[in-house]
């Protein structure tokens, strides 16, 4: 009996790639997902324009994002402490471009976000970002990176909340990157306490590197507090806890229903800040 070539070979029928269905559904869910947020985004520009507040700004793009993040199919559960002390150091590990979304969702307006310098320059989301008292950090020896180390610091100092992702970046590969110091010195300067707070799901719903979504649940998990008070803890040692903190809750999470794919490993935690 002659064998029929076209649907031999893992490709199946017509060497068509199995993967082929996956594929067109994320391409759909992917137009009907950056639909969604360029509608709710061009909404809440206009309050961005016109509102006055600050913190009625935040307040519109904390509803913005948890709105946008629930028409994709990608709707954020948060377990948060009924109090967050004032001023307080957030700090959560990044694993995709959703990560700063999910926190805005989440997190009480009084916080103002540290992300780096280059995101300034993007048209539009630039002056969004500034709109909602976004703090801008270059990284590494650039030009700036000192004087806007020493801005947050003062901001910190004057009793200002903070959010960072102390990774400063993420990357293809799962796992929790080495912690930069910067977060952890405001923190010391200020007396706050930092947060650290788990991130699952993002990656799976929007991964490093590409620019396809899928549905899934996003959950941010709160750690226990880590105070700096009274010099018990450095800024070195904050930021050692809070990393091993937050890699321990990834691995406890690897495989719940989230479905998060993080697979946590230890790299260096120290680093410059």
């Amino acid at each position: 009996m002659r064998t029929d070539s076209h649907n031999s070979g893992p490709g199946g029928r017509g060497g068509l790639p199995l993967a082929l269905p996956g594929l067109v559904l994320r391409s759909i869910h992917t137009l009907y997902a950056g639909s969604a947020f360029i509608l709710l985004a061009s909404l809440a520009l206009l309050g961005m324009a016109v509102l006055p507040s600050l913190t009625a700004r935040r307040r519109v793009a904390r509803f913005t994002g948890r709105a946008a993040l629930t028409l994709a199919g990608m709707p954020v559960s948060a377990s948060l402490p009924a109090h967050i002390p004032e001023p307080c150091i957030v700090v959560a590990n990044h694993e995709s471009y959703l990560d700063g979304i999910v926190l805005a969702a989440t997190l009480p307006p009084r916080f103002a976000f540290v992300i780096k310098r280059e995101v300034d320059g993007l048209p539009l989301a630039g002056w969004l970002l500034r709109r909602i008292g976004v703090q801008f950090v270059a990284r590494g020896q650039r030009a700036g990176s000192a004087r806007d180390a020493l801005r947050v610091l003062r901001q910190a100092s004057r009793g200002q909340s903070l959010a960072f992702f102390p990774e400063g970046t993420f990357r293809p590969e799962p796992g929790l990157m080495r912690f930069h110091t910067g977060a952890f010195a405001a923190a010391e300067l200020a007396g706050a306490p930092v947060l650290p707070l788990a991130i699952f799901g993002t990656r799976r719903c929007l991964p490093p590197g590409g620019f396809l979504t899928r549905p899934g649940l996003l959950r941010v998990q709160a750690l226990a507090l880590l105070h700096a008070q009274g010099g018990t803890q450095d800024a070195a040692a904050l930021r050692d806890a809070a990393h091993a903190a937050i890699a321990g809750a990834l691995a406890a999470g690897q495989g719940s229903a989230t479905g998060n794919p993080e697979v946590p490993h230890d790299d260096t935690k120290g680093g410059p800040g």
